[in-house]
């Protein structure tokens, strides 16, 4: 064992981690990537997947496209029961090394590796009876050129998970790369979180269409560096349209979701901004949230995956983009409300209001920017 390796603890899992990536801001690429950052995500990846399996009739297999140094794999293999395979896959032989000493020091046997790139290896996992039922595309970057082969790879009722960090494209700063990459563009925003999400989505829809395959949001979840999609696969075509565009007035605040560009606000006549084509189906699927969060109880996972949950099922169903009470602050020029308060308010004057898990004083309601603002002046 390398003695620039040292040992780590994450979940319930024992980890061989380069040192470096510990006390550099930046973690380095050599001898293998591993952000310690990252925790949060692969905590909810555990509490994700452990949900999946619990109730999927079918093997437990995960592939894992990019694996860098497995920490992710390493945590999927021994914290989540009866976990018949997971296969680990990465172009660089030293972090497949350092994942191996990791496997060992946890006496785990229910793995292999693979040292290819990533489209080559869920290739090789396109065919019946060598699909995964968890699919794990976890780059740098933009997971675009990853889609349609990990899709591919995903066995019928299995389970797609997708980051993307590329997250400058995706809050509207290249808008050229947004459209090669996710086949629509972005537009800045105080919701720009969601938008990016729901770009990521409708590329993925786009190229799931195009397999005459359907896929179904389970969970999303963002921080600071990535944005994240776990997603169901069905090889059966979609029979619905979820692609559209999501409009925003820079001058009022009004947004809208249209399965057409529209250009002026129907509020305050002032030309919009125009985000897509993107997703505006379903974000989350409540009941599998719920599952989620039942099994938040069994892991060792950070305290705040529980409340980000109950968010997610507070705001499943209503409409697409949220507010910020910042936000309806300046437009009203008063002083912002405490969150508790404004949805107290807005559920009294007869409207549906919830938290969301996009921004901590953010809310979702169904409501018009005229009659949120009306309600909220303080």
């Amino acid at each position: 064992m390398s003695s620039d390796i040292i040992e780590i603890v994450e979940g319930k899992t024992r980890i061989r981690v380069p040192n470096d990536s510990l006390t550099e801001k930046v973690p380095p690429m050599e001898p293998a990537f591993f952000n310690p950052k990252a925790k949060y995500n692969r905590d909810f990846s555990i509490i994700a997947y452990s949900a999946f399996w619990k109730k999927f009739d079918g093997p437990k297999i995960f592939l894992d496209g990019l694996t860098g140094i497995g920490a992710r794999a390493i945590r999927v293999a021994s914290e989540i029961n009866d976990v018949e395979k997971v296969i680990l896959n990465d172009v660089n032989p030293k972090a497949l090394q350092i994942a191996q000493e990791s496997f060992e020091i946890n006496k785990l046997k229910n793995y292999e590796t693979s040292e290819n790139e990533a489209c080559r290896f869920f290739s090789l996992h396109s065919k019946k009876n060598s699909r995964g039922s968890i699919v794990d595309v976890d780059p740098f970057g933009s997971p675009s050129k990853y889609i349609d082969c990990a899709i591919r790879a995903t066995m019928h009722g299995g389970l797609m998970s997708v980051t993307a960090t590329d997250l400058q494209v995706l809050h509207g700063l290249f808008n050229k790369a947004a459209r090669r990459r996710y086949h629509g563009i972005p537009i800045k925003t105080k919701f720009s979180n969601e938008i990016a999400i729901r770009l990521i989505l409708g590329c993925i829809n786009s190229i799931a269409n195009r397999l005459d395959i359907t896929m179904i949001p389970f969970f999303v979840d963002n921080d600071m560096h990535y944005y994240r999609a776990y997603i169901k696969i069905l090889t059966k075509p979609d029979q619905d349209e979820k692609l559209g565009y999501i409009t925003y007035c820079k001058k009022c605040g009004a947004r809208n979701v249209e399965n057409q560009i529209v250009s002026k606000c129907d509020n305050c006549d002032s030309l919009l901004q125009v985000g897509g084509p993107l997703w505006i189906g379903k974000l989350f699927d409540k009941k599998f949230v719920g599952m989620m969060k039942d099994e938040v109880k069994t892991l060792e996972v950070d305290k705040r995956c529980e409340k980000i949950l109950d968010k997610c099922i507070e705001e499943e169903g209503l409409p697409p983009t949220y507010y910020t009470l910042d936000e309806i602050a300046s437009i009203t020029k008063s002083a912002p409300l405490g969150l508790e308060k404004a949805l107290k308010q807005l559920q009294n004057s007869g409207y549906t209001a919830s938290r969301t898990c996009f921004n901590p004083t953010g809310f979702r309601t169904d409501a018009k920017i005229d009659e949120i603002c009306c309600i909220l002046k303080n």
